[in-house]
């Protein structure tokens, strides 16, 4: 899409306060000249002369440096403007220059309250002394008409001030809640992935434990059964194969050390245990039903653990956020994938995320632990409302090509 020149021009004048306030300064003199100039004709007065020149250029031009020094502007302004009120001088456009309006908004805009306050003051009691001198010739209507003009530009000002300031803690909040919450989503994963790499350990345990008693049996098997031999040292060199891809596993998940509890001995969950899962959650209240898809294939040990978890913390959430209600859990082997969906017809509102923990802990981090693990092993997970009511969980965990 092409810019407008005049686009183009705006932007770069506002991209620069020095050059867009002496612009202001320098419109507000050629209008007070040109007003000036007409109002001398209509009153049959003598055209402006150099003094009246002299006093709009310095009323106005100084402007250009509102913005980096608002109170030496605003003296100097005022001064000259009291200046020419207090001489028999033709009125600038009106009973009070225009220049001494922006410049008073300017110092309450940028200047502090005190600050503004006193040089308001001032303001205001100039405006009396010079209404009360003889020979300004000035009226109650022309003192209410400049005491209601400078007014408004110092509440316009303090306004601008107060505003731009809310602002700025606004964003000083928003960027203080939004680096809290990237620290819990990073302390979430932590700890997550510390919870996973202590079970992994578990795996990798497991499989050692497998390779030592496949591997004290193998003397035995040689002298008295050469083929079982051949199978045990098969069976070793699988084992350790497994036990290498969970280890680097393991690697990639410890970031840091974090203290936890022991590790258990207890033999890890799997996709074989999510009946007995499924059963104990239509204890607590769910109508959940389980249906396996495809033939059952051997899992690799943290494929089969990470599956468990997802399934175990997607019911979790349910429990916790839809009551009861249904739930349907599937289990899909394919070729080279394990799928899981777990979907229930609970309330869920549009963008929310169920969050919670195990069943039999209550640890963990809902869809941050379950995304973790997905990701681990090179798959995917989705979760969130459906558009026909409920909400799914699904994951992607590759196993290999089984065929």
């Amino acid at each position: 899409m092409q810019t407008s020149p005049l686009f183009s021009l705006v932007a770069c004048i506002r991209a620069r306060p020095l050059v867009a306030d002496a612009l202001l300064g320098a419109l507000l003199a050629v209008v007070s000249l040109i007003a000036l100039i007409f109002q001398s004709r209509d009153e049959h007065l003598p055209a402006p002369g150099p003094l009246a020149v002299a006093f709009v250029l310095l009323i106005n031009l100084p402007l250009a440096w509102r913005r980096a020094h608002p109170l030496g502007v605003n003296l100097a302004i005022g001064a000259t403007a009291a200046a020419y009120g207090a001489t028999t001088l033709p009125d600038l456009v009106t009973p009070v220059p225009l220049g001494g309006v922006v410049a008073l908004y300017s110092i309450a805009a940028w200047c502090g309250r005190r600050a503004s306050t006193v040089v308001g003051a001032l303001t205001a009691l100039s405006i009396v002394v010079i209404a009360v001198v003889p020979a300004t010739n000035s009226d109650l209507l022309d003192f209410s008409f400049t005491a209601l003009l400078l007014g408004s530009g110092w509440v316009l000002g303090d306004s601008a001030r107060v505003r731009r300031s809310r602002t700025a803690d606004l964003e000083a909040r928003a960027a203080l809640l939004a680096r809290e919450r990237d620290f819990e989503a990073r302390r979430a994963v932590a700890a997550e992935r510390a919870r996973i790499a202590r079970e992994l350990h578990d795996v990798v345990a497991h499989h050692v434990s497998m390779m030592v008693v496949q591997a004290e049996a193998g003397p035995v098997a040689v002298e008295h059964d050469v083929p079982g031999a051949v199978r045990a040292f098969d069976t070793i060199a699988e084992t350790g194969r497994q036990a290498l891809v969970e280890m680097r596993r393991l690697l990639s998940v410890l970031r840091e050390e974090m203290n936890g509890p022991e590790p258990s001995f207890a033999p890890q969950p799997g996709v074989r245990q999510l009946p007995g899962l499924v059963e104990r959650v239509r204890k607590a209240g769910l109508e959940a039903t389980l249906d396996v898809e495809g033939d059952a294939v051997p899992l690799p040990a943290g494929v089969d653990l990470s599956a468990y978890r997802i399934v175990q913390e997607s019911l979790t959430n349910a429990v916790k956020h839809g009551g009861r209600v249904r739930v349907r859990v599937l289990v899909r082997y394919d070729r080279r994938d394990l799928r899981v969906e777990v979907h229930d017809d609970g309330p869920a509102a549009p963008g929310s995320e169920h969050s919670g923990g195990g069943p039999s802990g209550g640890h963990g981090h809902g869809l941050i632990g379950m995304r973790e693990r997905a990701h681990l092993f090179g798959g995917e997970l989705t979760a969130g409302p459906d558009a026909e009511g409920g909400f799914t969980v699904r994951a992607r965990l590759p196993i290999g090509d089984t065929g």
